[in-house]
């Protein structure tokens, strides 16, 4: 059993859009402290044998400029790749970034993950409603496998009814964010929340 409440206060949330006009972007951005050495946090997210132990199979050419498919979810380009700091790919589209930053502090790890799609492709600060609430599970997943809690099959364990909970009450902590940040209005906001239950936690949606 997990401390669903614990751990999503685990996670800052933010989201913004940013840019000019004709550049707009929607940014989403999500802060977790892990108690473990950032080469270890790295090896968890960036090395293959591991990653499919707690979140999906890789494939690919995994080098910069190389490729990489995620099974069962999306695929993209490597752009930047800095162990153990920096990791930046394209994701699902090359309008798509993901970063992902390690710090490390008296032993602990600080990650940050940020997803920018431009503003045409999200519609509105509510478009981080159908990625955030992915990106908490993975952020949780990450930190069972770091404690050494390992499912023995990652997308059995997030859609069992304890997965589904997590990411039922995702949502709506993403729903409250979005609102606090002014990024989309209170219609969006709703629209955006019923679509992202569907996705994320279809037996409660």
């Amino acid at each position: 059993m997990i401390d669903i409440d614990t751990q999503l206060s685990a996670i800052q949330r933010e989201v913004a859009t940013r840019g000019t006009d004709g550049a707009e972007e929607v940014a989403v951005l999500l802060r977790r402290r892990y108690e473990a050495q950032a080469a270890d946090v790295w090896q968890a997210v960036a090395e293959p044998d591991q990653l499919r132990r707690w979140f999906t199979p890789v494939s690919g050419d995994l080098r910069v400029g190389g490729t990489f498919q995620l099974e069962g979810n999306a695929g993209g380009e490597i752009l930047t790749c800095e162990a153990p700091h920096l990791l930046r790919v394209t994701f699902g589209a090359p309008t798509s970034i993901l970063e992902l930053r390690l710090s490390a502090a008296d032993g602990s790890t600080l990650l940050e993950l940020e997803h920018t799609v431009p503003l045409e492709l999200a519609g509105s600060g509510a478009g981080a409603l159908y990625v955030g609430p992915g990106w908490d599970g993975a952020l949780l997943a990450l930190g069972l496998y770091l404690d050494g809690e390992v499912a023995e099959d990652p997308a059995a364990a997030g859609n069992s009814p304890e997965g589904i909970e997590f990411a039922r009450r995702s949502v709506h902590v993403w729903a409250e964010a979005i609102t606090a940040s002014g990024a989309a209005s209170p219609e969006e906001v709703t629209a955006a929340t019923e679509a992202s239950l569907a996705q994320f936690a279809p037996a409660t949606a």
